[in-house]
């Protein structure tokens, strides 16, 4: 069986409790009461809203990127793993744990002039930083790319020693999608003639977003593929990969179409060229969009249960909650098949051999 040649380059919250400071005034006994009394109204007020459950807060905390690997919040205990931050500014060079810009109560705090601010770490005098920290996301990229490596050198191993034998182990389970992302992807799509130089690019986007779509579903795992910025960067990939190997007949037919009347081609033409940048967008937004859906949906089923604080309600939300999960690795597969698919159909059509 062929070699398959591939190549991987892709490369963590808040809570907060308050304490009420009470001053002694020479009032009479009669005032001293009220007084206490509303204190302590006061006390049992704040605690309620100290303690009160903040769906929005918490969705956004597990989709958004962060500079610590935060699992699991009880009380006043935070289940976190600190990250490098590599800083750059007016003081120069900076390498540092995440721990040091949060307190023992995991409030913010300024470190050699720097904080955090919506998740983002800015200079304290207002200057300009360059942040290159590996955040929570960048992370879980490193392990998917570590495991990603580990599996695939593993089967192409195998492949070496078992030349013309069965497949076994590892090599097994990955054989079948290999040959389907092949034969009804690469093949089909592309062409026979130039399938085999897109198969390495194609097996990496494919396996590569459906890898971190699965870990995505893991409790307290990065929302890697459900991040713009990730789907960006794979769709600006597609969108090179395409052009430039983009052939004279495929220029032709977005500069200009044959067989249209000129004065067509002056509204066709910038349809034409639209299209081009139009294509990555819509990949970058479906996978974005798909994914980051999934997650607040399965998020707000548990939120419900919170919210109403109603036993009720859970034994509807879990099974509601198990449902989407099923249906969320349903879609993992399902967006990295489609990636796939449509970046195999702009790269065929971009190499397409012209008719005659």
């Amino acid at each position: 069986m062929k070699k398959v040649y591939f190549s991987n380059i892709f490369a963590f919250l808040f809570l907060v409790s308050s304490t009420l400071f009470a001053q002694e005034h020479p009032v009479d006994s009669t005032a001293t009461t009220t007084a206490s009394s509303a204190e302590v109204a006061g006390h049992h007020e704040g605690d309620e809203k100290a303690e009160e459950f903040n769906p929005g807060e918490m969705m956004m905390e597990h989709i958004a990127d962060e500079h610590e690997w935060h699992f699991a919040t009880a009380g006043h205990t935070h289940y976190s793993i600190p990250l490098p931050c590599i800083v750059y500014n007016e003081g120069g060079i900076k390498f540092f744990s995440s721990s040091k810009l949060k307190d023992e109560n995991h409030n913010p705090v300024v470190y050699e002039g720097l904080k955090l601010d919506d998740g983002k770490i800015v200079a304290e005098n207002g200057s300009s930083v360059f942040d290159l920290s590996i955040t929570k996301n960048v992370a879980s990229l490193l392990i998917s790319v570590v495991l990603l490596l580990f599996i695939f050198l593993t089967v192409a191993k195998s492949y070496k020693e078992r030349v013309g034998k069965a497949p076994k182990g590892i090599q097994s389970f990955f054989e079948p999608i290999i040959v389907f992302i092949r034969d009804e992807v690469a093949k089909t799509n592309i062409g026979e003639k130039h399938y085999k130089r897109f198969m390495p690019y194609l097996l990496t986007v494919f396996f590569f977003i459906l890898f971190n779509n699965l870990l995505g579903l893991l409790p307290g795992s990065a929302n890697v593929t459900g991040n713009i910025a990730i789907t960006l960067v794979l769709a600006v990939i597609a969108f090179f990969v395409t052009n430039f190997n983009g052939k004279s007949t495929y220029w032709g037919h977005i500069f200009v179409m044959p067989g249209v009347p000129k004065w067509v081609l002056i509204l066709l033409t910038p349809v034409e060229i639209i299209g081009v940048f139009m294509k990555p967008i819509s990949l970058m937004i479906r996978l974005f969009a798909n994914i980051t859906a999934g997650h607040l949906i399965l998020l707000s089923l548990v939120s419900l249960i919170f919210i109403f604080k109603s036993i009720g309600v859970a034994f509807i939300a879990v099974p509601f909650s198990i449902f989407m999960n099923l249906i969320e690795l349903l879609v993992a597969f399902l967006q990295a098949y489609i990636f796939t698919v449509l970046t195999s159909t702009y790269i065929g059509a971009a190499v397409e051999e012209a008719h005659h």
